[in-house]
């Protein structure tokens, strides 16, 4: 057998491009090096390859090709859901409905919202990082313009019923719009925007093994956003600039090469945190798995606690032998406070310092996940001995 020289378990963080997709966007940066708004021929076949992949992710989707603008990631997509939508539809009410436990890029938002004079409510999630449906229509009103929940947290790996949420909403307001965050669901929990009654939809293209730099806003047919940007008429205003088309065309590639993988494998990330999460219960009964379990706890996302230990410490240690995990959000990685996540969700201190979160992706092996749970056993012990 051979011997992993490493374990990339930080893949909600970002995942490895596919090399199929880095091939792709070679070629087409050097044969397909067009401006799509160009009349000539070089801009056609340019603009044909945003459309083409337009329409792939659009029908992974189960939207419209019309209804999909391409960003530069997620946290772009969500700020122009966000502020955009907020700002064009003023006029159908001023509260907004968010959670505590959002992606910086949805909460920074609405925080600007605030300043702008609308009333934000930052709902609270239960002790395992999940947000009732009930929390949710409870809180909204008549002049509830926007919900945004998220629909994998990225931190715990909650699964956030947003069907039901959206579902409820309409119940009590027809009018208000659901934004829901994806960048940690799609091709690994199942998504249909349309089906599920959505009014809108981010996604980043790193967080499936395509391309930084690019992402994706789905929004329903009619519903307006305001650009955050002034410049040319791309995207029908909505997001002016020419578009990247090796990018876009990356992000296409690696959703349909991942959703293939959901549809062939469905229970592959199951098992490796199945595989993980049996190790450190039985080798470390003492240690706390930060978030929900069951249906409610999303297949690629492990968070857990080892009391007495620091996870910065864990994260370094396990560094040595090429294993590689997070202590959170990749976003407040080198921030001395805690996440706010595990702070929401009322871990006590000594949790949150010792919190690790192990992530997989479809680039992951058994091998891997092998060496990283042998050389876990090894540094856990290693460390409990020096430090109590």
């Amino acid at each position: 057998m051979n011997i992993p020289k490493e374990a990339y378990l930080d893949n909600s963080a970002t995942t490895r491009v596919y090399p199929e997709v880095t091939w792709e966007m070679k070629r087409l940066m050097e044969d397909e090096y067009g401006n799509p708004s160009s009349l000539h021929r070089r801009g056609t076949a340019a603009e044909r390859v945003f459309a083409g992949a337009q329409e792939e992710l659009a029908q992974l989707l189960g939207v419209k090709a019309r209804s999909l603008v391409f960003t530069s990631g997620g946290t772009e997509s969500n700020n122009l859901a966000i502020l955009g939508m907020a700002r064009r539809n003023r006029k159908r009410g001023n509260h907004l409905i968010t959670s505590q436990v959002e992606h910086s890029s949805v909460l920074e938002p609405f925080k600007m919202l605030e300043t702008e004079g609308f009333q934000v409510t930052f709902l609270p999630p239960n002790e395992q990082g999940f947000i009732e449906p009930e929390a949710v229509t409870e809180s909204v009103t008549a002049q509830t313009l926007l919900v945004s929940i998220m629909h994998v947290n990225n931190e715990t790996g909650a699964v956030m019923p947003v069907s039901s949420i959206a579902r409820a909403v309409r119940q009590k307001n027809p009018k208000t719009i659901v934004h829901v965050d994806a960048a940690q669901s799609f091709t690994k929990v199942p998504l249909a925007p349309a089906e599920q009654d959505l009014d809108a939809v981010s996604l980043s293209a790193h967080k499936f093994h395509g391309p930084k730099g690019v992402g994706a806003l789905y929004l329903r047919q009619g519903l307006l956003a305001e650009p955050l940007m002034a410049g040319g008429g791309q995207q029908g205003e909505i997001r002016p600039g020419t578009e990247n088309i090796p990018g876009i065309a990356g992000m296409a590639l690696a959703a349909q090469i991942s959703m293939q993988h959901f549809r062939e494998q469905p229970q592959l990330l199951q098992n490796f945190r199945q595989q993980m999460l049996h190790f450190f219960q039985s080798e470390h009964p003492d240690c706390r798995i930060n978030g929900p379990t069951g249906q409610q706890a999303a297949s690629h996302i492990l968070n857990i606690s080892f009391p007495g230990l620091k996870g910065e410490v864990i994260l370094h240690a396990l560094e040595e032998h090429g294993i590689f995990v997070s202590t959170g959000s990749a976003c407040h990685s080198r921030s001395k406070e805690p996440s706010h996540v595990l702070k929401a969700m009322n871990l006590d201190p000594e949790a949150m310092e010792g919190a690790i979160r192990i992530s997989f992706s479809w680039m992951n092996t058994e091998e891997e996940i092998r060496y990283a749970l042998e050389k876990s056993s090894v540094v856990l012990k290693e460390l409990k001995t020096f430090f109590q």
